[in-house]
């Protein structure tokens, strides 16, 4: 848990704004956050940030628990996401609710979006441990102790896999050819991330950001941790595809957020969480927590030229976004003691 120590000295930790898309088929309309003045220098570069205090390195990853078994971080992400999901950590209990408004209604915008192999959430029946897909890729293979890795150059990790994937159907196995993604195999699984942020430079041609953490605190004075409120300040739409060759299943304005449409985004889980990626574990803990989490529960087809299409719009930034044109590793699964009891379905 935080002591109440390290939030001393510290009245707001932001950074510019960082917008997760503009209203449309992906971003429900209402009022956005207001406007950053403009300039030629990327005002979200490097606000990134590292401490609480000068030089304390508060925001460094931390080992989850002491040596006595102290849990010394708040509640992580991925998930499991499954109807009727409780964690161990009381964030109820201490009045940590994740937001259950679209995000765009609680004032964020979609900051940058990115994509990992296979899912760092759980959903039973969706995406879990008998999910499938292609083994060219060298996907399936798990190494000792468990550990799910790819063969793919950047060697990611590999998360659970959904259950579309049928090696007789010419849609999942056909090649495509990819012109902007890089390290993508047909047929595989992959979760979608868009974060926001109330601190975003939110209708600006700053809004986008790679690394993230730049968008989402790009604008100073809107995100504190005294009083804390990085949960109602932050959020995640995580949307998890299988991708196909096949235009049945074009949509063209990925990088805009979350997908709503029949089945699409209908049932979705918010929890509290925090931010993920492979440097965190069940033993390293991320600091950057709490923050909402709104997750598709299904799994979806999506056909590659979607991917392709949002990568296009990626290079298309005005920050250059090429560190998130491939597939990031996926955390492993949050053990329970280190998750949330607050998951909802709203």
């Amino acid at each position: 848990m935080f002591a109440s120590s390290v939030f001393v000295g510290l009245s707001v930790l932001v950074a510019p704004a960082a917008a997760f898309g503009a209203p449309g088929v992906n971003c429900p309309a209402t009022s956005p956050p207001p406007p950053m003045s403009m300039t030629a220098v990327n005002p979200c570069a490097g606000k990134k940030p590292r401490d609480a205090s000068p030089g304390d390195g508060y925001f460094m990853n931390v080992n989850c628990t002491t040596e006595l078994g102290v849990i010394q971080a708040l509640e992580q992400s991925g998930a499991n996401i499954t109807v009727g999901y409780m964690g161990g950590i009381d964030a109820t209990a201490q009045g940590r609710q994740p937001v259950t408004t679209t995000l765009f209604e609680a004032g964020m915008c979609p900051v940058n979006v990115h994509w990992h192999l296979g899912t760092e959430h759980y959903s039973a029946g969706e995406f879990d441990e008998f999910g499938d897909g292609p083994v060219d890729g060298g996907n399936t293979n798990v190494g000792a102790g468990g550990s799910r890795r790819a063969l793919a150059p950047s060697n990611a990790r590999l998360g659970y896999r959904c259950r579309h994937y049928n090696p007789a159907d010419p849609k999942f196995t056909t090649p495509y050819q990819w012109k902007h993604c890089t390290n993508m195999v047909i047929g595989e699984t992959y979760e979608v991330h868009w974060p926001h942020s109330a601190a975003g430079a939110c209708g600006t041609p700053y809004q986008y950001q790679t690394p993230f953490y730049d968008g989402v605190f790009c604008r100073d004075g809107i995100i504190s941790l005294a009083p804390l409120n990085t949960y109602l300040k932050i959020g995640v739409h995580g949307q998890v595809f299988t991708i196909v060759n096949d235009e049945a299943y074009y949509y063209p304005d990925l990088i805009r957020g979350m997908i709503v449409d029949g089945e699409m985004g209908a049932d979705v889980a918010k929890y509290t969480g925090s931010t993920t990626g492979t440097s965190r574990s069940n033993e390293v803990c991320s600091r950057y927590t709490p923050i909402t989490w709104q997750v598709d529960r299904k799994c979806h087809m999506i056909s590659a030229s979607s991917f392709d299409k949002m990568c296009a719009d990626m290079k298309a930034q005005r920050d250059d976004m090429s560190g998130d044109f491939y597939p990031h590793g996926s955390r492993e699964l949050v053990a329970d003691h280190l998750a949330a009891d607050n998951l909802q379905r709203v």
